[in-house]
């Protein structure tokens, strides 16, 4: 919850807005580090995500098989499946849901790779709800995968 007070106008006159939040963003009891076996364990010094009251941030997730941690990189629609499940999980493991994601971020290798992943993605979601997005095209991804998606979430 969020408090905001108007401290007036400013000598350019200019509204000067204060917002009070119900916790501090940089207090470290506020910060939750979300954590399940049903999405691969990270491959590197960071989390699979992050709660903050009530936002969570994800890390992104790339087609590994969280059981063996071996890439399913059998076609770009199987791996595009796999990166959702794994962020499926997380959001799980947050007690969240696709429909609490609010922003998506999707690097791909190759945008000629672009429908097939949409479509993919896009069934995870209902489309009068889906979160804003931006898909990006990179040089490389980490294990030479073609797909790495990223999330935040907001829950009530």
């Amino acid at each position: 919850m969020f408090l905001v007070t108007l401290n007036g106008i400013n000598a350019t006159n200019r509204i000067e807005l204060y917002v009070k939040t119900d916790y501090n963003l940089y207090d470290m009891n506020a910060k939750k580090i979300i954590f399940t076996e049903q999405a691969p364990a990270p491959i590197g010094p960071y989390n699979q995500a992050v709660l903050i009251g009530n936002i969570l941030y994800t890390s992104g997730q790339i087609a590994l098989d969280p059981v063996t941690m071996e890439l399913v990189l059998d076609d770009i629609e199987t791996e595009t499946k796999q990166v959702m499940e794994n962020m499926k999980a997380v959001l799980e493991a947050a007690g969240m849901t696709f429909e609490h994601v609010v922003k998506t971020t999707i690097f791909i290798m190759n945008m000629g790779d672009f429908a097939r992943i949409n479509a993919v993605y896009g069934s995870y979601f209902n489309e009068k709800t889906a979160p804003a997005r931006e898909t990006v095209q990179v040089a490389c991804l980490p294990k030479n995968v073609n797909v790495e998606i990223s999330m935040i979430a907001v829950t009530d």
